[in-house]
């Protein structure tokens, strides 16, 4: 369950840090993380057990960061094709490369809108919007350093802490490919010992990457997602690969048994026709959604994630919706995540990266 990034063959950093944290949770006395074969058979001895995701506390000025005053100190009128102005009446960020557009909220600082070239938006957003601070529906929300409430009781808010603050952007620069990259990051919360920001680069292709630090003395397991809402023709019709052979936790079953994926995902699966609320776990980090209304096909590449959310609500749940209604056949939710089994433990000092890589291109059966 811990990251130290690709396997090499080399005992480094990331690695030492992960020995430490395990040999802090065995109550060693000399958390030194040396590797060797004390560590090896105290870990072949020790049942295993998915590591059991940190309890959060509602942050002391949670509240109080809530405000909609809270702005960019980043003169963003200077940094040509970044723009501080509103999109579909919400504050957000707009940047317009050769090659794309895109919008940032600054509630939440969560992406609205990513239009390549000469194509239709990837992003859904609901027309059918709430007052803020109300969770936006659709784009790419935040959820951080918790997804939905797992290992969390009902004193905090569904989804994590960042998705209802203002966000600040610190930076804005043109990279030398004509792509812009924004740095964002939330407000820092009182006693949480761990800090979250984002990159966004718009060109091409889109990425984001969430970074976590854990800043405190004792190690801290988290979920996350980046809750990804796509544009599609119509959800019923789409499918999307590269989760054959995957197992998934279903939430209609209440997560009780793992189930093997057989092909592509889709609303069809005659298991559970019309619906879903699935998290693919050990998942590739590749998927392709193919879309025959919209002649579409999107791609979206992680790392970082070892987990896929696919969500749909269907016609008889989003029925109660007010935000979603007969909108839930204009999206799918695929969530590049760390969730259910698949949770992140960083050690003190620890540093974790979740990214996705997001692009689009026409496509038929013919050329699939």
């Amino acid at each position: 369950g811990h990251d130290i990034g690709a396997a090499d063959g080399m005992i480094g950093a990331a690695t030492r840090r992960a020995i430490q944290a395990e040999q802090q949770r065995l109550g060693w006395a000399n958390a030194d993380g040396r590797a060797g074969q004390r560590i090896l058979r105290a870990l072949q001895n020790t049942p295993a057990t998915a590591p059991v995701p940190t309890r959060f506390t509602l942050p002391s000025n949670y509240s109080a960061v809530q405000s909609p005053a809270i702005r960019s100190r980043s003169n963003v009128q200077q940094i040509q094709g970044v723009r501080s102005g509103q999109y579909q009446g919400l504050d957000a960020w707009l940047v317009e490369t050769a090659e794309a557009s895109a919008a940032i909220s600054v509630f939440g600082g969560q992406l609205l809108s990513f239009v390549p070239k000469g194509q239709a938006d990837v992003m859904w957003l609901s027309p059918r919007r709430a007052e803020l601070p109300t969770p936006i529906r659709g784009g790419s929300p935040v959820c951080w350093p918790y997804f939905g409430r797992q290992g969390q009781g009902n004193d905090v808010p569904a989804h994590g802490f960042v998705r209802t603050l203002p966000w600040e952007l610190q930076q804005a620069r043109r990279l030398d490919d004509g792509s812009i990259e924004l740095i964002l990051a939330p407000p820092v919360l009182q006693s949480l010992d761990l800090r979250l920001r984002m990159t966004v680069r718009v060109g091409r292709q889109l990425t984001q990457q969430l970074i976590t630090e854990n800043t405190g003395s004792a190690p801290a397991t988290i979920t996350q997602a980046l809750h990804n809402y796509f544009r599609v023709g119509d959800a019923s019709a789409v499918e999307v690969d590269g989760v054959d052979g995957l197992d998934y936790l279903d939430k209609f079953e209440n997560y009780a048994q793992p189930r093997r994926q057989q092909g592509p995902w889709s609303l069809r699966d005659p298991r559970d026709p019309g619906r879903s609320d699935r998290i693919y776990t050990q998942a590739k980090g590749h998927y392709v959604l193919r879309d025959p209304v919209l002649k579409r096909r999107i791609d979206i590449r992680t790392d970082g994630s070892r987990s896929l959310v696919a969500w749909n609500p269907g016609a008889e749940a989003a029925a109660k919706m007010a935000d979603v209604g007969a909108g839930w056949r204009d999206y799918v939710c695929l969530e590049a995540a760390n969730a259910g089994p698949d949770v992140v433990t960083l050690p003190p000092g620890g540093r974790h990266v979740l990214s996705q890589t997001l692009s689009a291109a026409p496509w038929t059966p013919a050329n699939q």
